[in-house]
């Protein structure tokens, strides 16, 4: 048996997220179902995270164990003639029996895009969140210092998570600007619940003045979540690559 690792890019924007679930359609789901129909096989994909409905994805990766005789790399060419073109199947390899898509990582990389013009977008609506105010970048890039480290991030963390702890190391988080677009890219050694979107949120916060940069070193040492901000939309959420 043979297990095999694969990287995937989606468009989150018609799925229920990753995790198969019964009430709606999955990229799990799709990528199971193209497996049977190439190897006749009914296998477990395991995912390297749980993408909400809507996020999207250009390093996505999974693992499945398979029998069959195809060879390791041609998996992405055979799946891909049986995927829907919002999910491909960049690159298809062999791994070691151990290997876990999810419990193997060592962190991930998001970017989260925001759209900071009057206008709306037409085109590209669905990969961006649409903020019309002006936003005092300089000082949203000052606050993003304050989440890098290890920290109790329980403040930043949707309910529904069974997680054991709320301590995550942020490696990395910093803002590139593109014209109009805001990109905000964050690589931790895992995420809570919704932490991306809410540390954005917060962001966004300091970006209008309500809240001043320092300020994020008292929200995450009080540790309550209704004093960090608002979740944003999963539109503009991208995992951009999962480290191994």
């Amino acid at each position: 048996m043979k297990n095999i690792k694969i990287t995937v890019e989606y468009d989150g924007t018609n799925y229920f997220g990753w995790q198969k679930q019964k009430n709606g359609v999955t990229i799990q789901q799709k990528i199971e179902e193209a497996i049977k129909k190439t190897t006749g096989e009914i296998v477990d994909v395991i995912g390297s995270s749980r993408t909400d409905s809507g996020v999207h994805a250009k390093g996505f990766i999974a693992n499945f164990k398979t029998n069959s005789t195809i060879p390791s790399d041609r998996f992405r060419e055979a799946l891909n003639s049986k995927l829907p073109g919002d999910i491909v199947i960049l690159k298809s390899e062999e791994v070691p029996d151990n290997f876990h898509a999810r419990y193997s990582s060592k962190g991930k990389t998001y970017c989260y895009t925001i759209l900071n013009k009057y206008e709306p977008a037409a085109i590209g609506r669905n990969y961006v969140y649409h903020v019309k105010g002006r936003l005092d970048t300089e000082d949203m890039k000052k606050a993003c210092r304050y989440f890098i480290g290890t920290h109790d991030f329980k403040a930043f963390k949707s309910t529904g998570s069974s997680v054991k702890t709320s301590v995550r190391t942020i490696t990395n988080l910093h803002i590139e600007i593109e014209g109009n677009l805001i990109k905000i890219y964050i690589s931790a050694d895992g995420f809570l619940y919704n932490m991306v979107r809410i540390i954005v949120g917060t962001l966004l916060l300091v970006g209008i003045s309500k809240l001043k940069p320092e300020d994020i070193k008292k929200i995450i040492s009080e540790g309550q979540r209704e004093k960090a901000g608002k979740c944003v939309p999963p539109t503009g959420l991208c995992l951009e690559k999962v480290f191994y």
